[in-house]
């Protein structure tokens, strides 16, 4: 099916941003703040950020320069593990804001989870972040079901996102369950595999038969389920610009579910700090 699709935002709790973002993991210096800011001059109007990227002020002069309103961008950054205790957690917003030349943002995610510092404690601080109004919006990152069970249930904490790897060949079937009854954004990382979808047989039999690529294929994917945006980083101008197109056709529901079938439990990003995964 072609044709123009409007679904280019999504619309949780109310909020409506931009169904795709753009990554900056590992876009820094002079060449990252060009990439940013051509990411911006493209069209992208989500920008995703953390301190331990290591390039908030790049960001936040990317943003400056592009001329674009404050109010038309929604940029993410997040507080790294080590960083979780409340009164870490008061500084590392006060460092960010600082290099990001931001009173706010819009959304904080703690980056991923740690067991030296009790949920609780660090679900506090950030809604009291939000108090301050100095991010709009609090979430997390990396969260299996069983904590952010702990998180929603437990400790009443109002999560507007939990930031997950998520492509063709990893199923969050039951975490986006668990999402959608709580109303929350699953924003995906790493949504291209590190570049293997274009590996694939199915993804690039489908990529020729809507007139696509299997990146943009995988992306579709991914931005037409319910509840799920993506987030993926490219420095290279002709990939941005690729990647934004893939508004302008819908796969069908049996596309959709042959992609689903390509699931086979693969992470690129598992630490050793990581926490229990769902199976």
């Amino acid at each position: 099916m072609t044709g123009t699709i409007a679904a280019t935002t999504k619309t949780i709790q109310g909020e409506v941003i931009p169904a795709l973002g753009f990554g900056t993991f590992e876009i820094t210096g002079p060449a990252g703040e060009a990439a940013i800011r051509t990411a911006i001059d493209l069209g992208y109007r989500q920008i995703d950020t953390a301190i331990r990227y290591g390039n908030e002020a790049e960001v936040g002069r990317a943003i400056r320069a592009s001329g674009v309103p404050r109010g038309e961008l929604f940029v993410t950054t997040k507080i790294w593990f080590n960083d979780l205790a409340p009164e870490t957690v008061h500084r590392r917003v006060d460092e960010s804001l600082d290099r990001l030349g931001l009173d706010q943002v819009d959304l904080l995610l703690v980056h991923w989870p740690t067991k030296d510092v009790p949920l609780a404690e660090t679900l506090a601080a950030f809604a009291e972040e939000k108090r301050k109004g100095r991010t709009r919006l609090i979430g997390v990152s990396n969260f299996p079901v069983a904590l952010l069970d702990e998180a929603l249930e437990v400790h009443k904490a109002e999560l507007f996102c939990n930031q997950v790897e998520y492509h063709p060949f990893l199923s969050q079937e039951k975490l986006l369950a668990r999402m959608r009854r709580a109303g929350m954004l699953l924003n995906a990382y790493q949504p291209i595999a590190r570049g293997k979808v274009f590996d694939n047989d199915l993804l690039n039999a489908l990529g020729r038969k809507y007139g696509k690529s299997a990146g943009q294929v995988t992306l579709r994917w991914l931005v037409q389920q319910d509840g799920v945006g993506a987030i993926p980083r490219s420095s290279k101008p002709e990939n941005m610009r690729a990647n934004l197109e893939i508004f302008d056709f819908e796969l069908s529901p049996e596309d959709m579910a042959a992609i689903h079938g390509l699931a086979r439990g693969q992470r690129y990003s598992s630490f050793e700090w990581a926490p229990a995964w769902d199976d």
